[in-house]
């Protein structure tokens, strides 16, 4: 097993140049656009398909990394132009980390590259999680699935909460109670099919920011899925399920690992969010003066850019430990991976807000981008969970009940 190592070789630099690019010339320019449109921005991830960064191919050589850094660190590149065209861009991404984390190679062969389609008819995936009367924890889901076993036929039913794609996605991966008395060892993860019958598009939120990503209720109502649509098969549910009821130990739910697992990503994102805003401040702080000195000269403000660099690295060094010890399957024994998210959301929160403050009110209009990524920064902290309940998740490992990244099927 290879030590964590920030290293990176040339290929993996490489990559990142080249996503560094496309975040900066079709992401940056646009963003302000399709933030005030609210839509899915269509033609930038058409663009993206084009060029190859929208496909399976890319996303699986990503997770192929032995690293565990690459997909991170693209997440925090593409961000880094614009964290709403960005998850607009990665969203299909959750849903094909449900699918890997969950299925069988065989279903992962078969699903996995309908989640992108190809250039000239491109596609989407939602992974949906959350329930809506659930909150933001992961563990705790409403939406049932029951088994008929004289027709081979699963029945789903349940509203789906806050899911990137929700409802216009052309595969849904569901996360679903079978057995709700052994909590998450009776969750399963279920594919839906292009245009199945019973799923529909609840209300579309209106966010704070990140608005040009898509994000909606899903509603499930008598949604009928064959038995091969159950994610790893009804064997591997049956034996957690009998393991978990006779008290002995059992595999970590598939929803469980898929929500560990993307965590260091979702970091990554609000890690971008920061870095662009410091950038941004710092270049027009080298451009100006204040009674005749450069404003670096100024402790207040030379100040403020040290904490914003400071908390920035420290937050870039979280999330790719975490995903380091996600991808040599290391155990989360003290919650790194919710770490990563709460340092890194609060930092975005932090940089933003204090370059709005150092750059005077003539220079930070609503033109300015600093005032859309602070909005992006304060709707980021809600994604993939709360802060206070990664918070909980960081207590319960730190006093003996670790999580794990990868389901030991």
């Amino acid at each position: 097993m290879s030590e964590f190592s920030m290293e990176l070789n040339e290929d993996q630099l490489q990559v990142l140049r080249w996503v560094h690019d496309f975040a900066e010339n079709a992401e940056r320019p646009a963003g302000r656009e399709w933030d005030a449109r609210e839509e899915t921005p269509w033609p930038i991830i058409e663009e993206a398909a084009r060029i190859g960064l929208y496909s399976f191919d890319f996303v699986a050589n990503c997770f192929a990394d032995p690293t565990g850094l690459l997909l991170s660190l693209v997440n925090e590149e593409m961000a880094w132009g614009d964290a709403g065209i960005a998850l607009a861009i990665l969203g299909s991404t959750l849903g094909v980390a449900g699918i890997v984390a969950a299925g069988t190679p065989e279903q992962v062969a078969e699903w996995a590259p309908r989640c992108f389609g190809q250039a000239g008819d491109v596609r989407l995936a939602a992974l949906c999680v959350s329930d809506a009367d659930a909150g933001l924890n992961a563990a705790s889901v409403g939406t049932r699935a029951v088994y008929d076993r004289t027709r081979d036929a699963w029945t789903l039913n349940g509203t789906k909460a806050r899911i990137t794609n929700g409802g216009i996605a052309d595969v849904h991966v569901v996360v679903a109670s079978v057995d709700p008395d052994v909590g998450a060892h009776g969750q399963a993860s279920f594919v839906v099919p292009p245009k199945t019958p019973g799923l529909s598009m609840g209300h579309k939120l209106t966010k704070t920011g990140i608005r040009a990503c898509h994000t909606a209720e899903v509603i499930l109502r008598d949604v009928t899925l064959p038995g091969a649509c159950l994610l790893g098969g009804k064997d591997r549910l049956d034996e957690r399920i009998s393991r978990a009821r006779d008290g002995r130990q059992a595999r970590s739910s598939a929803a469980m690992v898929t929500f560990e697992a993307i965590l260091p990503t979702v970091a990554a994102q609000a890690v971008g969010i920061a870095r662009a805003a410091y950038e941004h401040v710092l270049e027009d702080a080298k451009g100006h003066t204040a009674r005749g000195k450069p404003i670096l000269e100024r402790n207040t403000v030379a100040f403020k850019l040290v904490d914003m660099r400071t908390r920035t690295d420290a937050a870039r060094l979280l999330y790719l430990k975490a995903a380091s010890m996600a991808m040599t399957g290391k155990p989360f024994t003290a919650g790194e991976g919710a770490m990563a998210k709460i340092f890194a959301d609060e930092t975005a929160v932090f940089v933003t807000e204090q370059s709005v403050q150092t750059l005077d009110a003539c220079r930070c209009s609503p033109d300015c981008p600093l005032e859309r990524w602070h909005r992006d920064s304060l709707a980021h902290v809600s994604f993939e969970g709360s802060s206070e309940v990664h918070r909980l998740r960081i207590a319960r490992a730190m006093f003996g009940s670790p999580t794990r990244q990868r389901s030991e099927s």
